[in-house]
């Protein structure tokens, strides 16, 4: 009989389930993939369903379900923060039994339930899947229920964090508080925070360092003359505006320089901090290896710096770094205690979501007007064609195999563009992802490839860290302001098409590097079914689809109107968290 563990993360933001089946690792998804509600909190009930068939058992054959978090604990702090204003339904999402109600009554489980707190999830998530028998772990994030920085180590199936940083103090709040007085919003904004920071100098460094103080062993503090966060309105007072000397931006309005100049200097002293206290984690344990996770390990330039700039030669962050990763967390560590063993050594990707077969993609197009070739069984052609289309400039949506766990697309459901086209950012920012002119573009390059244009001596298969550009290409499209790029190495074992592809480009164009980013436009979550991907392409700039081993080109196609869409295929309601402050109900 195998042994099945469904883990899950839910009731706060970013909700996912995973299924451990037999120590291995067999599906992840997030809930916002199937429901299109971006950064859906709700309990995961179809990323379960999905878990259950992916994992092919019923309810019955459910050891265990692990939740990432601690409610209790979670409800101390919320009143000792004194929340105020809480609406009747607010009231009761913070209840501690609402947790284990929802998964008996909701999911219909009456089986096992076991309980870890955020950060041993958290720190179990990137420990676990690692490939180190040993390591030191850092955890930084906004908060879980007390704790908002953890200092730990792992050893075999053994994690133990043995410090912490606890709230109000909070390097992820200080983060968000500044994401938010820049205009942008607060649990999703913070990556173009990181993105706007090459265009700025550190001139406001020495102030924001007067909103957090360092003390000794792991410790800070916040000055929270500053903040404004427990009162659950807005992250920062009136007083920011005054130590900054600006008023905050207004969302959508002109970014300028002193923006840039805010954004600049929050990374440096990011940067500085986490610096500080994973080198005071690396002088307490000894080990060379560092396991990172939170929110704040999506930092990846920070994560190139703590790398450069520590004692640590090695360093494993959790692809899925934020809460929804926390569900692989808790679903380890309740392998480890039911059977006392680690978990299996997981392979190196993160293809753990639906995939959909080509029967089922071929009634879909079908169901449409739209004019299609059908290339199955003829892959060489069709990544040959698809190449030549980018390296005549086009731009391309692509769908193809199991979808990614975590916030990052790694060419499974990718839009593809040539990185050396001078306008491609421009186009795509504008035309097709319909956001910021400012924020870069990753590149996934052949895995061989990677020192000859990168900065890079080691695998980076998540994009989670940035490097210099040494390429003796022109990469204008896929190269940042202060020549970083945050970097793929694609490997053709863990994703053969796409490796193959990049061989095809290359061959045509002596370059190994394609632009990748998500499949999706602004404010909304990368596509997961091949419904979604006709309908983002139809209402976006994309050039030409593929899902799968079928190709389909605007050229030929009148796609003005979007009668020729069966009445299946249409998006979902908007919804979006409070943008203005950190979600800690």
């Amino acid at each position: 009989m195998s042994t099945n563990i469904i883990g899950i993360s839910a009731h706060y933001h970013d909700s996912a389930c995973c299924l451990i089946q037999d120590g291995v690792l067999k599906a992840a998804v997030q809930e916002e993939r199937f429901t299109r509600k971006k950064n859906d909190p709700d309990l995961p009930k179809k990323a379960f369903m999905y878990c259950l068939k992916e994992g092919g058992i019923g309810m019955a054959d459910i050891d265990c379900i692990a939740y990432y978090e601690d409610s209790r604990k979670k409800l101390s702090r919320q009143l000792w923060s004194g929340i105020q204003g809480l609406t009747s339904q607010q009231i009761m999402d913070i209840q501690p039994l609402r947790v284990e109600e929802s998964i008996r009554k909701d999911l219909g489980f009456n089986g096992l339930i076991k309980v870890y707190e955020h950060h041993q999830s958290h720190a179990a998530s990137s420990f676990f899947y690692s490939d180190f028998k040993e390591s030191a772990i850092l955890t930084v994030d906004g908060v879980g229920e007390w704790a908002t920085t953890s200092y730990g180590t792992g050893k075999d199936a053994a994690l133990e964090i043995f410090e912490e940083v606890e709230f109000p103090n909070s390097i992820g709040l200080l983060y968000s508080t500044l994401t938010s007085f820049l205009g942008f919003s607060v649990n999703s904004g913070e990556y173009k925070v990181m993105g706007l920071a090459p265009y700025g100098r550190p001139v406001f460094a020495d102030k924001i360092w007067q909103m957090i103080r360092l003390t000794e062993k792991g410790q800070y503090e916040l000055d929270m003359q500053y903040y404004n966060f427990l009162k659950g309105a807005r992250m920062y007072s009136d007083l920011l505006a005054q130590l900054l000397g600006i008023p905050p931006r207004r969302k959508d309005t002109d970014i300028l320089a002193v923006h840039k100049d805010i954004a600049k200097s929050l990374q440096v002293v990011l940067e500085e901090i986490l610096i500080s206290k994973a080198q005071y984690l690396h002088d307490v344990t000894g080990s060379e290896n560092l396991c990172m996770a939170g929110g704040v390990a999506l930092n990846c330039v920070a994560n190139g710096k703590i790398l450069k700039h520590t004692s640590f030669k090695n360093m494993f962050v959790q692809p899925a770094a934020g809460d929804a990763g926390c569900s692989l967390g808790a679903a380890a560590l309740a392998y480890a205690d039911i059977t006392g063993k680690r978990i299996a050594k997981t392979e190196n990707h993160v293809y753990l979501g639906p995939s959909y077969s080509n029967d089922s993609i071929r009634k879909v197009l079908q169901s449409t007007s739209l004019v299609f070739s059908d290339f199955e069984s003829r892959e060489d052609e069709l990544l040959q064609h698809i190449a030549q289309k980018i390296a005549d400039g086009k731009v391309i949506g692509w769908f193809h195999g199991r979808m990614e766990f975590g916030p990052r697309s790694l060419g499974a459901r990718s839009i593809l563009a040539d990185p050396r086209g001078a306008q491609m950012r421009d186009r795509i920012n504008a035309m097709v992802k319909k956001r910021e002119a400012f924020r870069p573009f990753a590149p996934a390059i052949l895995s061989e490839e990677t020192s000859k244009h990168f900065d890079l001596d080691h695998d980076s298969p998540f994009m989670l860290e940035t490097c210099d550009v040494i390429s003796h290409l022109d990469l204008p499209a896929i190269t940042h302001v202060d020549r970083s790029a945050r970097v793929q190495t694609v490997h053709k074992e863990t994703n053969p098409r796409f490796y193959k592809l990049l061989q095809a480009f290359q061959k045509i164009t002596g370059c190994p590097i394609l632009l990748n980013t998500s499949f999706n436009i602004k404010d909304e979550p990368i596509i997961c079914s091949p419904e979604e991907a006709v309908v983002c392409f139809v209402t976006t700039d994309i050039d030409c689809l593929v899902v799968e081993d079928f190709f389909i080109d605007a050229e030929g196609n009148d796609l003005s109107l979007l009668e020729m869409i069966n009445q299946n295929l249409v998006r979902a309601v908007e919804f979006e968290l409070n943008p203005d402050v950190y979600t800690f109900i």
